[in-house]
């Protein structure tokens, strides 16, 4: 799933290539990725791009005027924007392929939202304000913000009885980490995915506080400036641990162990951050019992 430096990324990617162009269309594939119906997607032809921007997960590109409209966009799980200077002069045909909606720019660029998989998930919105869509008004503080402090940050473990992992990827309380960054900042601030929250001791969680802010820094800073096309291959390179199970870890050498759900899985070093004993995995126990 796309996270927080990869939309970033892509809504820097876009800026660039948006801001004051015209859209001439908005070409729903697959009805199931609209999930509001007012204002129409008609309402956005005609109009000039004003701007870019991300909120966590969310792409929001925003027309100029003062009610908009906004495209804003989750990728969700296998979700991706595809950038094409040249977009094919036929209109899209629905059907059983992976595209779900284009959005043709005047002077025929554009771009094409596509989604693998049989789980259909991406979510496209069109509003007159972003706060209308239900995940972005329920967004907590973004990790990057200027003014997100150490003492915000601790405030919203105090008291909360979580595992840090299920923390930091609850998008109430942060807004853009998801399963792989998590994995990532816990093993760069040594910490069990399984600690309960509020049991981090202060020099603990100011540990996480950077790690949080280092990882999300340097992995935008590796995605920045990259085509759309090779943010996926990016993102992947860039893990230490996560989806590298049975990898030495390149902190200690130690042998990275997974622990697997229904329909996901997190990867950790024992001697980076459990004290070297395995985690439970509860998949695995079932399958032995």
């Amino acid at each position: 799933m796309p996270e927080l430096p990869e939309v970033e990324a892509l809504a820097e990617f876009l800026a660039g290539r948006l801001a004051g162009r015209t859209v001439e269309a908005v070409v729903p594939v697959a009805i199931s990725v609209l999930k509001t119906y007012d204002p129409p997607l008609s309402s956005l032809q005609g109009r000039a791009v004003a701007g870019v921007r991300r909120y966590g997960k969310f792409l929001d590109l925003a027309t100029e005027g003062p009610d908009g409209p906004h495209l804003v966009v989750h990728l969700a799980r296998a979700g991706w924007l595809r950038w094409r200077a040249e977009l094919p002069a036929a209109p899209p045909r629905p059907g059983k392929g992976p595209l779900a909606l284009r959005v043709r720019l005047a002077g025929g660029a554009g771009f094409d939202l596509t989604e693998a998989g049989t789980q259909k998930r991406l979510a496209v919105y069109c509003v007159h304000d972003v706060m209308a869509v239900p995940g972005i008004a329920r967004l907590g503080p973004d990790p990057l913000a200027a003014d997100f402090a150490l003492a915000d940050f601790a405030a919203l473990l105090r008291g909360e009885r979580r595992q840090i992992k299920g923390v930091l990827r609850d998008q109430s309380v942060l807004a853009g980490i998801g399963n792989a960054y998590s994995d990532e900042i816990l093993h760069a601030a040594r910490l069990s995915p399984f600690r309960p929250a509020d049991s981090l001791t202060g020099q603990e969680t100011a540990a996480l506080f950077e790690a949080m802010g280092s990882t999300l820094r340097e992995a935008v800073r590796r995605s920045r400036g990259r085509a759309a096309d090779d943010l996926k291959g990016e993102k992947r390179t860039g893990m230490r641990v996560h989806g590298r199970t049975g990898e030495p870890c390149p902190v200690c050498g130690d042998v990275i162990r997974e622990v697997s759900y229904r329909d996901s899985s997190l990867q950790y070093c024992p001697t980076c951050q459990t004290g070297g004993k395995p985690l439970a995995d509860r998949r695995l126990s079932r399958l032995l019992k």
